[in-house]
Formats: structure tokens, C-alpha cells, sequence
């Protein structure tokens, strides 16, 4: 077999393995996943997650100048920073949402003028969201300031807390989700989870001013409405009661089936809440609560005592 030293062995208890074998084997085995390259045939190129992750830490350093990337930024500066910035960081997200278009369905072979012009398209509609993307993010880093007696100036917030690391990520990918890109956003907020803990879909819509206090355990679900104002604690689960299967015993996709959270609503650590119920506005739910039914606005819900 090429590339495997056919005398490179590895010992377990018991038994000699050939590691010419084992290679063969696992070709023989790969159950479809394994992408092949036929004699160069296969143009389809899938994003790249460690450039991703090298531009939307370029993004994050253009949403918090100074407080991300290059700490010297000064005023003078800023302008040029935040133009040379933004144009790597772009350049890469087009190139790796033209990656993912024709990853995702095309059938062209080699380079496909349609992905390239809905490339262009998508990444210019996705700089037009981003400054309010950065107004959404300063309420945010607002309210993790105003909601943690713990907090000590806002830009402790911005640099120390999972919360507003998760949320920004989140809230990027959010854009590129409404926008239709396929993958992207997935692996941007997936990239947000093994940094955080904090696992929350690209689709849930997140209204102005939320906060995610400690943060580890948090999963939001993708067609979760949260309102403005929302603050949620460790270990909240706000996920899908049932799957609803079509004639043929599969998962119907893309159906509302999480929470909707309206504005000012508080729920504390290890709550779940399950289903597309409704919390009403200004309710509060206690640590620990199974909620699989809607609750009118100014509910104060509790697990009863033991």
C-alpha cells in the first residue's frame, strides 16, 4: 500500500497488528465518510473552520476595537483599524460562503460563476448588518454590567465574561443564518460552544439587552424567540418537547418547537423549558423548574418544597 511501511506493526494485548492492514481496512470501511477526491474531479471544497475561527476573531477585534485583537488601537488609528480589519475578515467569510454554497448543491464542476455572484451577494448584505450587530452587542455588554453586582466596569464584561463571547459569535452567525449561507453559522456558534459551554443555535432570534450570567450548560434551540431584556442563568435549557415525523418516520425540519421568552423575563439556573410555550413578559423562573406549558406575563414560577 502506498505511504504505509508494510513492516510498521503495533502491538496489543495478545496480537501483533500490521498497520498496512489496519489502513486497508479502513479504506475498505469508511461507510461514506470519507471525502474522495476522483482524479481531481471533486471541486466541491468544504469551509475551512480554523479560517473561520481567524476571521471572526478579526470580526470580534472590528465589533470591540481594543478590546480584541490589537490592544494599542488609538483614536487617530481607528479608522484605518477597523477598514484593513474588516477587509481581511471579509474576505475570508466570502470566500468560505462561496465554499459552502457549492458544497451545499452545486453540481458545476471546477469554479461556478453562480456560487461566486451569490457569494458577493451575501457577504455584501452581511457588512451592511454589522453595525447593528455592534449596537445589539453594546446593549448587551450593558446589561451583563447592570446585572452582575460581580461586574466592575463594562469592559470587564466584554473581556472576561463566556456570556458576551457566546452572544457575539452567535449574533454574527445569526446574520448569516437569516441570510440562508449553509454551514457557516453552524460551525461559528459550534466554535462558540467548545469555547464557552454555551450552546446556542444560529436561528434563535435574540432581542437587545440579553445576558447569560456564568453561562456553562446554556443551550438555546434554533427557533427560540427571546425578547429584550432576557436574562438566563447556568445550565438553562431552552429546547424542543417532541420531533413531529412525516409519512415516512423522519424528523420535520424547520418548524417552530422552542420557546418563545418575551421581554424582561428572568430564569434562573437548571430550569428547562421545553416546547414552543410562551413565558410571558416580566415572569421570573425559578432554578431548577421543568416548564413544558405557556405562563402569562408577571408569573413567578417555582419547583414546589420539599
Amino acid at each position: 500500500m502506498v505511504g504505509v511501511d508494510d513492516e510498521a506493526t503495533v502491538r496489543i494485548p495478545g496480537r501483533l497488528l500490521s498497520m498496512a492492514e489496519v489502513a486497508e481496512a479502513l479504506c475498505q470501511a469508511h461507510d461514506g465518510l470519507a471525502r474522495l477526491r476522483d482524479n481531481g474531479n471533486d471541486h466541491r471544497q468544504l469551509p475551512s473552520r480554523g479560517a473561520l475561527v481567524e476571521a471572526v476573531d478579526a470580526l470580534r477585534s472590528v465589533l470591540f476595537p481594543g478590546y480584541v485583537g490589537e490592544p494599542d488601537v488609538r483614536r487617530e488609528g481607528l479608522l484605518f483599524h477597523l477598514g484593513a480589519t474588516l477587509d481581511r475578515a471579509i474576505r475570508v467569510i466570502r470566500e468560505q460562503i462561496e465554499r459552502g454554497l457549492c458544497f451545499s448543491g452545486c453540481l458545476i464542476p471546477d469554479h461556478c460563476p453562480t456560487c461566486a455572484k451569490r457569494a458577493d451577494e451575501l457577504t455584501a448584505q452581511f457588512v451592511a448588518r454589522l453595525p447593528e450587530v455592534r449596537r445589539l452587542l453594546a446593549t448587551d455588554v450593558q446589561a451583563a454590567y447592570e446585572g452582575d453586582p460581580a461586574a466592575t466596569s463594562p469592559d470587564e464584561a466584554i473581556f472576561c465574561y463566556p456570556g458576551i463571547l457566546a452572544v457575539t459569535i452567535q449574533r454574527l452567525a445569526h446574520e448569516l443564518y437569516v441570510l440562508g449561507v449553509p454551514l457557516i453559522p453552524r460551525i461559528l456558534t459550534e466554535h462558540a460552544h467548545s469555547l464557552t459551554g454555551i450552546d446556542i443555535h444560529p436561528g434563535a432570534a435574540i432581542g437587545e439587552r440579553f445576558f447569560i450570567d456564568h453561562g456553562t450548560g446554556v443551550v438555546i434551540g434554533e427557533t427560540c424567540v427571546i425578547g429584550r431584556n432576557v436574562r438566563i442563568y447556568q445550565g438553562v435549557t431552552l429546547g424542543a418537547k417532541s420531533f413531529p415525523m412525516d409519512a415516512e418516520g423522519h424528523p420535520i425540519k424547520g418548524i417552530p418547537r422552542h420557546p418563545i421568552v418575551e421581554d424582561d423575563v428572568i430564569i434562573y439556573s437548571g430550569a428547562t423549558v421545553l416546547g414552543r410555550v410562551t413565558i410571558g413578559a416580566g415572569s421570573t423562573v425559578g432554578g431548577n423548574v421543568w416548564l413544558t406549558q405557556s405562563v402569562p406575563p408577571g408569573s413567578r414560577v417555582s419547583k414546589e418544597p420539599a
